[in-house]
């Protein structure tokens, strides 16, 4: 029988400071984990505060807002415990859903529905709970009193959170039927993964589900894993190696608490992310002069790999490119913070003609690195809110998109030369397929060993706990 985990009072308190990011890949905290428990410290906020601002945030999500543009407008000093809340209920909102389904014949309004499901998501499995059920039904209540557009409606909420208690096992038990219920997640989403993945797609939905690590790469121009390793454990952290750049901590913390961060000598990128610069770069003479493109390249963490792996007396020239400005300029903060130098271009990759000629010299480029945009399938263990907001029909309108951006890049690379296809995806349509199209219409194009679709999590995967990600190097005939 498992340990129920201690339980927490009906107020609660935020971490005294966090750290926080946006970005598919980026260097951040919030993207890897690091919030899914916040340190206690702080003033107390009452918990029926945090479940009113949920149930506001999920109900922003289902409207189509991102859960990092939801959070961005809760209570700086909520957020934090806000942010934890949400995660473990957009892991569970599925079987919410079927719960509160079977508790009211006619679906409430948005509000009301949000703030039940918040209530269902956080306490069905009373093991799982982050607090005691009958706390988490009596700060509902709370909430829905508190709050104007839902007071009319409390003793309805009431009346259905009370009956919840009353009929847990039963009502979760004819929950179990319920696919939405079982895996959380849309049911096109699970049916498009048994399509693709026949023998993982439950693997897959599982890894969803769980909490990702908090990964590092360690600069290779200042620090070793090894020694790395070292630092952490002297401040009683504990870690494993990954890779050959990385490390995973046994718990996510503040970028500001690592050792040299803030000068440089690590980064937070997940593991599977870790090998691209490495698959990009093998068999490259580092010693003659090449140029190197990273297309859709923030928020920088692979430009970094990049140059870190080449030293500082290799003749690499890197051109991060990036349709976003505001994106683009991450990419700067994080080559400074790292004491790397490249060339930072805002302008789409889909259109060489606007910037190749003009910015660069209009020579074609060594190698390509093209991270392209896509679902975000591999990586919604870090932002639950993916799985919810992507509609099927996304994945055709970026799996054209991905086609695009390697039409108008294969004709960049010299003979000889090489690019990287990847996403973070798990969906064939954008991975294994997109590359046999590719393959089909590009004589000129071979495809070299690639480790293809790479499954999240970690006890299923030789190469240890990563995202799910998918990589394909091309090479262009000579």
């Amino acid at each position: 029988m498992r340990k129920s985990p201690p339980r927490a009072p009906s107020t609660v308190s935020p971490p005294a400071s966090s750290a926080e990011g946006g970005g598919r890949q980026g260097a951040a905290s919030r993207a890897n984990g690091a919030l899914d428990a916040p340190p206690p410290g702080g003033k107390s906020v009452p918990l029926w505060q945090q479940l009113d601002a949920v149930a506001g945030a999920l109900q922003a999500v289902r409207g189509g807002q991102s859960g990092t543009a939801a959070l961005a407008e809760v209570d700086a000093a909520l957020r934090p415990g806000v942010q934890a809340l949400l995660f473990q209920v957009l892991r569970h909102a599925g079987r919410a859903e079927a719960l509160r389904r079977q508790l009211a014949a006619r679906k409430p309004p948005p509000a009301v529905d949000a703030l039940l499901c918040t209530a269902l998501a956080l306490c069905w499995a009373p093991d799982e709970s982050p607090y005691e059920p009958f706390t988490l039904v009596n700060q509902a209540v709370e909430a829905a009193k508190r709050n104007p557009s839902m007071r009319a409606q409390a003793s309805f909420v009431n009346g259905c959170l009370r009956r919840f208690l009353r009929e847990r096992e039963g009502l979760v038990a004819r929950s179990d039927d319920d696919p939405l219920a079982r895996w959380n997640h849309p049911l096109w989403w699970i049916e498009r993964l048994r399509k693709d993945h026949p023998h993982h797609w439950e693997q897959i939905l599982r890894a969803n589900n769980a909490h990702a690590p908090m990964a590092l790469r360690i600069n290779a121009q200042k620090c070793t894993p090894a020694l790395y390793l070292q630092a952490l454990k002297a401040i009683n952290l504990g870690a494993n190696l990954v890779g050959d750049h990385g490390v995973v901590l046994e718990r996510a913390v503040p970028v500001s608490s690592l050792p040299g961060f803030g000068d440089g000598w690590a980064s937070v990128q997940d593991a599977a992310a870790q090998l691209a610069a490495p698959l990009l770069l093998q068999g490259m003479d580092l010693g003659q002069p090449l140029r190197v493109l990273d297309a859709c390249a923030a928020p920088g963490g692979k430009t970094a790999h990049l140059l870190e792996l080449a030293g500082p007396g290799a003749a690499l020239q890197v051109t991060a490119l990036e349709i976003d400005a505001e994106r683009s300029a991450r990419i700067g903060e994080n080559l400074r913070r790292l004491g790397l130098q490249a060339q930072v271009l805002v302008a789409d990759a889909a259109r060489p003609e606007d910037w190749w000629q003009q910015e660069c010299g209009g020579e074609p480029f060594d190698a390509i690195l093209l991270d392209a945009p896509c679902t975000a399938s591999g990586i919604v263990r870090r932002h639950p809110d993916v799985r919810w907001l992507r509609r099927e029909s996304d994945i055709a309108q970026l799996a054209a998109l991905q086609a695009r951006l390697l039409r108008a890049l294969w004709p960049l690379v010299r003979p000889g030369g090489r690019l990287l296809y990847c996403t973070c995806s798990v969906f064939r349509a954008e991975g294994e397929e997109q590359v046999q199209t590719f393959l089909a219409h590009n004589t000129d194009a071979r495809l070299l060993p690639s480790p293809g679709h790479l499954i999240p999590g970690g006890g299923h995967n030789p190469s240890g706990d990563h995202d799910g990600f998918f990589y394909a190097l091309l090479q262009k005939s000579l």
